[in-house]
């Protein structure tokens, strides 16, 4: 009996192959998302195949055919799902740049629409470089062969799932930072939320992996800063967010700043709440209305807070606040803005900054630092207007001395009108600024955190140009879209633009240079909560 069921299954196999079928006929849809590494399912793909209602029939084989760029060896295993069900996988073991996967389903199936997909599963450690490709798909039924277009599929980078959520213990990370040392080392800071994927105030760290082989592996998640139970509050009541990372060019010194909050300001009432405790359920934070007031004290306003690392990012100091020096005290908030600092020629430090004036008016600016970090000095909005309302940042300095600030502009969020980053320049450290003649009308954004960032390209004759490239989600509505651009002229044009992840996430980013040709992003993407890629420079400008 055995021996006839499988002949029989045989004949089955030889007549679908033998002939189309007139019935049956299939799509594949593949988003143009990142491979990741260290994730237990990558869904590259979505088949569905469509029927005559009621029509029944039998899947009893599928063929895909995958492409590499650097091998399939990073593929550990590819599946076919259904849903939540693995109807048939694999293991990959080749080195092959090209594989026809082959499987043996015989699923019984019914019209009118069959949803199924293409999931692949990495290696730990992956070639960032490595580009896959769904070539071909057949599927092979009862009532004969099913030829899948896969003509317009993209090419899929490979990338890293540094943080997904519930890894650790942790709920949620968001709010990346990145920076690269002078040792080579890439370190990585967000918020480790660690018990819901909310904003201040809460339990909140600032958190980091460091990678010194160049982001292919990264350490296990530790805390840079944490405030503990200080004042005794709990820990829900002493959250710090919105990190920045700064490298000190010169010593190698690195910092990291964040916004601290200790215990909760009431929304109606404006007034410190008294006696939380753990069971508490107290809830404001900085850019809500009285989230944060006028005034020094921890009880009236968020404060400013700073470690650093002599180590290389291997420890930290204790937190030092610095917010009287650079708030004034009128003003209701001064702190960074999120992603990453620059060393000016001359050794100054500078961070993006935000913050709320006395009307508690949104606006950006910078922070900086004229003795290696000792102290610390803020400039004045850089925009002057207080119904221009800006806030998460980041900054270049151009060839001539000047910074360019780049903000997040609250009037972006689904206009399609009038949308675009507000960009100001500043020759002074932020004592008087000029608004730049792309502001508000080029950079697309939903209003969201998006990053910048200066790379001296060495090109092949041994000249270099300067690149500005700009990430962020690249589009007028919705986080999605994310996308590299590039400008050869200081931020005039922007002509070259490469989408790296079309699907929906929380869109903020920090970008690196990696070496001369490359370029590392993490950014809260559609598959992790926060996604280390690299891009090659050659694939953004060619």
């Amino acid at each position: 009996m055995r021996r006839l069921l499988t002949f029989f299954l045989i004949l089955s196999l030889g007549a679908g192959c033998a002939r189309e079928s007139q019935t049956l006929t299939a799509t594949v849809n593949v988003p143009n998302v990142p491979v990741l590494a260290l994730k237990d399912m990558n869904r590259i793909a979505s088949v569905s195949v469509a029927a005559p209602e009621g029509f029944q029939y039998t899947l009893n084989a599928l063929e895909l055919d995958l492409a590499a760029s650097a091998g399939l060896g990073d593929v550990r295993k590819v599946a076919i799902l259904r849903g939540d069900e693995t109807l048939a996988e694999t293991l990959l073991a080749t080195e092959a740049h090209e594989k026809v996967v082959r499987f043996k389903l015989a699923a019984p199936l019914e019209g009118p629409v069959t949803g199924l997909a293409i999931g692949l599963v990495t290696a730990d450690a992956v070639d960032l470089d490595n580009k896959i490709t769904l070539k071909g798909l057949r599927l092979l039924t009862s009532d004969g062969k099913v030829k899948v277009d896969c003509s317009g599929a993209p090419v899929l980078r490979t990338a890293v799932a540094l943080r997904q959520k519930g890894q650790d213990g942790v709920d949620n990370c968001r709010i990346p930072g990145l920076a690269i040392t002078p040792k080579g080392t890439i370190i990585a800071i967000y918020d480790a939320r660690r018990d819901r994927n909310r904003d201040l105030q809460g339990d909140i760290d600032i958190c980091y992996n460091r990678s010194t082989d160049g982001g292919r592996t990264w350490s296990e998640m530790k805390v840079a800063m944490d405030m503990g139970e200080w004042g005794g509050l709990p820990q829900k009541y002493n959250g710090v967010s919105d990190p920045c990372i700064l490298v000190d060019e010169d010593t190698g010194d690195i910092y990291i700043s964040a916004c601290w909050m200790h215990g909760v300001i009431d929304e109606k009432t404006g007034k410190w709440v008294e006696g939380l405790t753990e069971e508490s359920s107290a809830w404001n934070h900085q850019w809500r209305k009285n989230g944060t007031l006028p005034g020094y004290d921890v009880k009236q306003s968020s404060q400013w807070m700073v470690v650093k690392s002599t180590d290389d990012g291997l420890t930290w100091s204790t937190p030092v606040n610095y917010t009287r020096q650079v708030k004034p005290e009128s003003y209701c908030l001064m702190i960074n803005g999120p992603g990453a600092g620059i060393t000016l020629e001359d050794g100054t430090l500078v961070f993006p900054a935000q913050g709320r004036r006395e009307d508690a008016t949104n606006f950006s600016t910078i922070i900086y630092s004229k003795d290696g970090g000792k102290t610390w000095q803020s400039g004045n909005p850089a925009i002057a207007d207080h119904n221009v309302h800006s806030n998460e940042c980041m900054c270049v300095q151009l060839a001539d001395g000047s910074i360019m600030l780049n903000m997040r502009s609250s009037k972006n969020r689904g206009n399609h009108e009038e949308n675009g980053r507000l960009v100001a320049i500043t020759r002074d450290l932020g004592q008087t600024w000029e608004e730049h003649s792309t502001s508000g009308h080029v950079l697309t954004e939903p209003t969201c955190q998006g990053s910048i960032l200066k790379h001296m390209y060495r090109k092949d004759d041994g000249s270099q140009e300067e690149l500005l490239f700009f990430f962020n989600p690249n589009d007028p509505d919705k986080r999605v879209h994310h996308s590299i651009r590039c400008s050869h002229d200081e931020g005039m044009t922007w002509p070259e633009v490469l989408e790296v992840d079309e699907g929906q996430g929380a869109g903020y980013s920090c970008m690196v240079s990696v070496d001369n040709e490359t370029i590392g992003v993490i950014y809260e993407g559609s598959g992790a909560n926060l996604v280390y890629q690299q891009i090659k420079i050659s694939d953004i400008i060619n």
